[in-house]
């Protein structure tokens, strides 16, 4: 029973440090007055959990798939348009939400940028929710080479709607989401 208790403690804590972020480069106050940002996601570097390579998980996967050749080149097709399709809207809108009174929204003509660089993803399985670790930089639109703040977070747990996520893309947007809610949480102490 003590190490049932002991274990929970742990978990709990571990999850909760994960949640956390760190500031690189500037300070939150730095967007302090503004109240909109164009978002741009940036997927180049991302690092999938368990594989040296992103192309190594989707020939895994693909491979996994060789009996129906279709459903392969659907795999890794979903895999990149997913991402316009499902994560970058989810994100935008959870953020957008999240600000019920439009105090700070993510919009197109915004003079302000909002770069989510994604690092490192962990798809999740049926019963257990994807992460993701970012880093987000800030930029005057007019002066992009002035960065205003960077501000790292390191394996956001995703928010679950349901108890299983047979879905791989619906686990993602669920770490889409509460990566939205845990940056706006921060900026909301401006707003």
């Amino acid at each position: 029973m003590k190490f049932k208790f002991l274990f929970l403690i742990l978990f709990v804590i571990s999850s909760g440090y994960s949640q956390r972020f760190k500031i690189l480069e500037g300070e939150l106050e730095n967007l302090k007055n503004i109240n909109s940002f164009n978002a741009e996601f940036n997927y180049e570097n991302i690092e999938v959990h368990g594989f040296k390579s992103e192309e190594e998980f989707l020939k895994e996967k693909m491979e996994k798939r060789n009996a129906d050749p279709g459903k392969a080149e659907e795999f890794r097709a979903n895999w990149f348009s997913n991402r316009e399709k499902y994560y970058n809207p989810a994100f935008i809108d959870y953020f957008n939400k999240y600000f019920k009174n439009q105090e700070c929204k993510i919009a197109s003509e915004a003079a302000h940028l909002m770069k989510v660089n994604l690092t490192w993803i962990y798809t999740g399985y049926a019963v257990e929710p994807a992460k993701l670790s970012t880093v987000i930089d800030f930029y005057d639109v007019n002066n992009p080479s002035k960065k205003l703040l960077s501000i790292q977070f390191d394996k956001v747990i995703g928010l679950e709607k349901k108890m299983i996520a047979v879905n791989e893309h619906d686990r993602i947007i669920g770490a889409f989401e509460k990566l939205a809610k845990n940056l706006a949480i921060q900026l909301k102490r401006f707003h």
